[in-house]
């Protein structure tokens, strides 16, 4: 476990509590192994993740796209687990059995793994999330272990908020090779869709987002932000008609300053 900030004794002026009791980044979360986790960010990306990916060969409710969910892999060890911090699966219903939301994926019952999963690196994991660590005796295998030798998982993609680094693997004769990555953007043929970073406004928050573009490359836009664009376009015809108003009755004013009534030219 990380090691606590100390408290460290007083001055006169006494200093702020933030120099001397433990900060966000010191306090371990609900699991002791990860410090500081789950944070904002987590929430954040992959619900924008979820809410860009749109396959335009495939029904929206035969995709299940979901952050921070339990995964079980291995029917005969059926407590192990993984938990992506983002994961998609083609050719399930959106709901389990089409009738209700899922609280694990489990696919022994559910027939079909993901086909792409997306870790977002945190000093506590990311060793893990790159394959850098080893299965310990009697221990469960690795994340990459299980992505790659169990799930068979065809695409891998790491991304690093802290420096904004974009890392994917695609599975090639069962072991994942490194892609090519141009302007920050990987391609996924099989969805004809790329996965890249972009800058931009989300949820009020202005970062580097992981997000989904078309086969066009352009971005492909959430409900909220089509909403958003919507009634932009909806204000912008507004005020032209507004504008055009004010310039017929500006223009029927000066008509009539001249003598002519506009209502008969």
């Amino acid at each position: 476990m990380q090691e606590l900030k100390r408290p460290v004794e007083q001055t006169d002026p006494p200093r702020s509590a933030k120099e001397t009791l433990p900060t966000m980044y010191d306090l371990p979360s609900e699991d002791p192994e990860e410090p500081g986790l789950p944070d904002e960010y987590h929430y954040l990306q992959p619900h924008l993740l979820s809410a860009t990916l749109h396959l335009a060969t495939v029904a929206e409710n035969e995709v299940f796209s979901v952050g921070d969910m339990n995964l079980y892999y291995d029917v005969d060890h059926p407590l192990w687990h993984k938990r992506p911090d983002w994961f998609a699966v083609v050719g399930v219903p959106r709901l389990y059995e089409n009738r209700d939301m899922r609280l694990s994926y489990v696919v022994w019952q559910e027939r079909v793994n993901p086909f792409v999963v997306v870790e977002l690196l945190s000093p506590g994991t990311e060793k893990e999330d790159l394959g850098q660590t080893s299965r310990l005796p009697g221990q469960p295998p690795t994340k990459w272990e299980v992505y790659e030798q169990i799930l068979r998982i065809p695409y891998y993609v790491i991304f690093d908020r802290y420096t904004n680094q974009l890392r994917a693997f695609r599975l090639v004769g069962g072991h994942y090779q490194p892609m090519e990555i141009t302007d920050q953007r990987i391609s996924i043929p099989e969805w004809q869709l790329s996965l890249g970073v972009w800058q931009g406004l989300y949820e009020g928050i202005e970062r580097l987002w992981l997000r989904w573009f078309d086969a066009e490359g352009q971005l492909i836009l959430s409900a909220a932000e089509r909403a958003e664009q919507a009634e932009e376009r909806a204000e912008q015809a507004a005020e032209q008609v507004i504008q055009a108003e004010d310039r017929a009755n500006r223009l029927a004013e000066r008509l009539r300053e001249l003598g002519i009534d506009p209502d008969k030219v």
